[in-house]
C-alpha cells in the first residue's frame, strides 16, 4: 500500500473514532441527570403541607411527611383529626393569649360548651400569665406557636428552629403553672422534618389545620363564617385567631359558628396527640 493510500486509511479510522466518542459522552450527559434525579433527598414538610400564608405550608392537608414515632410516644406526622371521632370538628385558637379577645373568645366557647385548643406565642404567655391560668382551668388544651411567630423559620437552621420551639415551651408552661404543651404549631404552617422531630421529642404533636376562617385578614363576620360553612368538608381543624390585633370579628363569627355547627349535630374536641 503507497504512502498515500495509508494516510486515507488513517483518516477513516480517525473518524470512526472521534464518532464514536461523541455518541459516548452524548450517552453520558443523559445518563448523569437520570442518575441525579434519581439519588437526590426529597424535601419534606413544607412541600407536602399547603399553605398558611396561603395555607400550611400550614398543615391544611398531607401530614408533612414521614411516619416516625418520638420515645415520647408523640408522632411526628401533622395531626388534622379529632379524638373525638366520627364528624367531630376541632377548634383551634392562634397568636395569643390577648388581654382584650382572648377572654371574649372563652366567653363565647363556654357559652356553647366547646373546649378548644389554645395556640400561644411564648412572650404573650409570659406576659399573661392570668390569662393562661384561665385557659387551663376552662379546661383547653395548649399548644406552643414559637416565640418569635417567624414564618420563615423553615428556612433557618435547625438550633434556630429548636430554641424557638422549646424556649416558648417553658414560657406557656411556666405561665400555666405547669400545665402540658401537647401541641405545636409552625408559623404559618412552615413545618420542617426537623421542627416536628424536635416537638414530638418533647411531647407535642405537631398540628396542622383543614380550615382556615380568613379571620386574621378581618373580612368582616359574615365572610369569616361563610369561609368556613364553604370550607368545612376538607377536614375537622378550624383555625382561627385571638391575637394579632382587633378581634371582634373572630368574637362574633366564632358565636354563629359554634351555633351552627351545633344545629348540624357537628360535636367538637381536641386534635389527636398520640393516634398516628
Amino acid at each position: 500500500m503507497d504512502f498515500k493510500a495509508r494516510v486515507a486509511k488513517l483518516g477513516n479510522r480517525s473518524r470512526v473514532a472521534v464518532a464514536i466518542g461523541v455518541v459516548v459522552v452524548a450517552a453520558s450527559a443523559w445518563v448523569v441527570p437520570t442518575i441525579t434525579a434519581s439519588t437526590a433527598a426529597p424535601r419534606q414538610g413544607v412541600v407536602a403541607e399547603p399553605t398558611a400564608k396561603a395555607g400550611d405550608q400550614d398543615g391544611t392537608q398531607g401530614n408533612g411527611g414521614g411516619g416516625a414515632q418520638q420515645a415520647s410516644g408523640v408522632p411526628e406526622t401533622i395531626a388534622h383529626a379529632s379524638e373525638a371521632g366520627g364528624n367531630a370538628v376541632n377548634i383551634t385558637i392562634d397568636d395569643g393569649p390577648d388581654p382584650v379577645w382572648t377572654p371574649k373568645v372563652l366567653d363565647v366557647l363556654k357559652q356553647y360548651g366547646v373546649k378548644a385548643t389554645f395556640c400561644m406565642i411564648g412572650p404573650q404567655a409570659k406576659a399573661h400569665p392570668d390569662l393562661v391560668k384561665q385557659v387551663v382551668a376552662a379546661g383547653h388544651r395548649l399548644c406552643d406557636h414559637t416565640v418569635d411567630h417567624d414564618t420563615t423559620m423553615d428556612k433557618k437552621p435547625v438550633a434556630y428552629q429548636e430554641k424557638e420551639i422549646l424556649d416558648a415551651k417553658k414560657m406557656i408552661e411556666d405561665a400555666a403553672g405547669g400545665a402540658q404543651v401537647q401541641y405545636y404549631r409552625a408559623p404559618g404552617g412552615s413545618f420542617t422534618p426537623d421542627s416536628r422531630r424536635i416537638a414530638a421529642a418533647n411531647g407535642m404533636r405537631p398540628l396542622g389545620w383543614n380550615i382556615d376562617s380568613k379571620d386574621f385578614e378581618k373580612p368582616g363576620t359574615a365572610a369569616i363564617v361563610e369561609t368556613v360553612k364553604k370550607e368545612i368538608g376538607n377536614g375537622p381543624t378550624i383555625l382561627f385567631h385571638d391575637g394579632g390585633g382587633n378581634r371582634q370579628q373572630t368574637v362574633d363569627a366564632l358565636g354563629q359558628v359554634l351555633g351552627w355547627l351545633k344545629a348540624q349535630g357537628r360535636p367538637t374536641g381536641f386534635p389527636v396527640q398520640s393516634t398516628p
